[in-house]
């Protein structure tokens, strides 16, 4: 069995994880606004990251054979990553990124809450305090509390979008669970060839079925289709490689520091500007993210 980080380590790497999937999604929203579909972008990130696991795999001289169970687990596993994929992109195109990614967010307490209630360990006094600071810091920081008052106004302008992402949210929060559970001694190489396989057959299937695989129009668009494949592959690798290593499922936590990293890139590379209130939110989402990784295990 692999070695179990400690608590610190892998706050640490989860925060830089989470800060790499939220430049995936800067890329994608350029991609997006340059002709690039959600099942194509989806389809293109999944299916080379697959072929990049293949190629490494064989390159190890590691074996790509697998029992039938562990294998059929896998493929099983890839399909709801398809569908956390899928429905996240979906939530991004139709309401503001920042709402989409606080509703998916709710993923960490979701994956606690599940693993719980499957056995595993209690969550702890501390993580019951952390998870609801991080959220409200998470408003804060995404400087969305005007959208969330007038939230039952708006509700059939939003609603649709608000639901694509909880069901991203509690995809991922399955794929977390069964991973550490029936993946957890399988290479963190193969795990990611059999969900990026599975998620760029699924979704480019259904997405050729329905005339829904747009490319980029430009230069621009397929720059940004490249650059979000190449971001998402290497953090959704080192995801399925230290998740099955955390330790505490609470640590998953440190995952709600994406919103925060995206507010800053936003502000880095777009010109976007940062309220002081945000700046506090950011703070209060990182004293909830030590809070949670500083409990003893």
């Amino acid at each position: 069995m692999s070695a179990i980080l400690s608590p610190r380590l892998a706050i640490a790497l989860l925060m830089l994880l989470a800060s790499v999937f939220a430049a995936n999604h800067i890329a994608a929203r350029v991609a997006f606004d340059h002709g690039t579909s959600v099942a194509a972008a989806v389809a293109v990130r999944s299916g080379a990251t697959a072929l990049v696991m293949v190629a490494l795999l064989r390159l190890a001289s590691v074996s790509l054979a697998l029992p039938r169970a562990t294998l059929a687990r896998g493929l099983g596993i890839g399909l709801l990553v398809a569908v956390q994929s899928f429905c996240l992109y979906s939530a991004v195109a139709v309401i503001p990124v920042a709402l989409a990614l606080l509703a998916f967010n709710t993923f960490p307490m979701l994956y606690m809450l599940l693993t719980w209630a499957a056995g595993g360990g209690h969550p702890g006094r501390r993580a019951f305090v952390a998870m609801p600071m991080a959220l409200f810091g998470l408003v804060l920081a995404l400087d969305i509390l005007g959208t969330v008052e007038a939230m039952a106004g708006r509700w059939a302008e939003i609603g649709a979008g608000v639901a694509w992402a909880l069901g991203a949210a509690s995809s991922f929060a399955l794929v977390l669970m069964l991973t550490t559970r029936h993946l957890q001694e399988v290479d963190g190489r193969m795990r990611t060839l059999l969900t990026m396989g599975a998620t760029a057959v699924a979704v480019g299937g259904a997405g050729a079925a329905a005339g829904a695989l747009a490319l980029p129009v430009d230069g621009t668009g397929w720059s940004a289709l490249a650059l979000l494949t190449v971001l998402y592959g290497t953090a959704i690798t080192a995801i399925f490689t230290v998740v099955p290593r955390i330790g505490a499922a609470s640590n998953t936590a440190a995952l709600n520091f994406e919103p925060i990293a995206a507010l800053i890139l936003g502000w880095a590379i777009l010109g976007q500007s940062v309220a002081l209130r945000q700046i506090l939110g950011a703070l209060i989402v990182v004293g909830a993210v030590i809070l949670i990784g500083s409990r003893r295990h």
